[in-house]
């Protein structure tokens, strides 16, 4: 799939910094890659990070990107850090 403007939304904003929510039914490794964020790269400033639920129609999964650059338009989150663990119960 591809970035959806929707479903981003903000939820804090403070000092130049901006706290992101994201959901989508993508997995982790498509959102993190360069260019996926391009159409909000008007909004998303280096140093920005993202909540996320990946892959929502399938194993989903949360955690946190990191707006690692935004030069020219094209915009590049780093790869999504984990939040939860495993459920052994």
């Amino acid at each position: 799939m591809a970035f959806v403007s929707k479903d981003l939304s903000v939820l804090s904003y403070a000092n130049g910094f901006t706290l992101w929510h994201y959901t989508t039914t993508d997995a982790a490794a498509v959102v993190d890659s360069v260019g996926y964020f391009n159409d909000a790269s008007h909004m998303l400033r280096t140093g920005d990070i993202l909540v996320a639920n990946v892959d929502t129609d399938g194993t989903p999964g949360a955690g946190l990107f990191l707006v690692s650059a935004n030069a020219g338009g094209a915009v590049d989150v780093d790869d999504l850090t984990a939040i939860g663990g495993t459920d052994t119960d």
